[in-house]
């Protein structure tokens, strides 16, 4: 199980990245990273193509990422700050897949599984970052988990709080933060598996 999740904690966000750089390229003749949050791909403004690729490619990513939550979660089953951690990692990859179900022509829902996401993955990575801290052969990823978390609220806490103009940029950098983490924790999560 942890290898399959190692995979998926790595492809999960490459796969969804690219799925959003292939709705974004069906629609260049609008999208503007200035004028536009990501959601806007599956919008009014979205074509049917492009709408269907963004929200499968958030549906199969939230997929993928939940099995890489679940192996996980029984790497940290026994440090509970880890098992709530990927607890609430989980509650984000379903809020995520809640976004591709729900995507902006869905109305108020698609805001608070937005608002879900983009507030429970960065605090799932503050409780798995602290769990870390405490192993000390994990304690550079530890650290650098928790940094890569306060990114994320960084960049997404001008979203929730005031107005930007830039709302597509400020989703990327949260979304890229998490990318990153995903990947080096898939890769750590696949070795152990294959030492094992």
């Amino acid at each position: 199980m942890q290898k399959i999740a190692g995979l998926c904690g790595i492809i999960s966000p490459l796969l969804s990245l690219l799925f959003i750089s292939l709705a974004i390229s069906n629609s260049l003749s609008w999208f503007s990273w200035k004028d536009n949050a990501l959601s806007d791909l599956a919008g009014t403004q979205a074509t049917t193509t492009a709408a269907t690729i963004f929200n499968s490619g958030l549906i199969i990513g939230a997929v993928l990422s939940i099995i890489f939550a679940v192996g996980l979660m029984q790497t940290l089953q026994k440090r509970i700050i880890g098992f709530i951690g990927t607890f609430i990692f989980l509650l984000a990859d379903i809020s995520l897949f809640a976004i591709g179900i729900f995507p902006e022509t869905a109305d108020r829902i698609h805001f608070y599984v937005s608002v879900a996401f983009f507030s429970l993955f960065p605090i799932s990575m503050f409780f798995i970052g602290a769990s870390m801290i405490k192993e000390t052969s994990e304690r550079t990823l530890g650290v650098a988990t928790i940094l890569l978390g306060i990114f994320a609220v960084l960049s997404a806490a001008p979203i929730m709080l005031t107005r930007v103009e830039d709302i597509g940029i400020h989703e990327l950098l949260a979304i890229l933060s998490g990318s990153m983490w995903s990947i080096v924790l898939g890769i750590k999560l696949y070795r152990q598996s294959v030492l094992t």
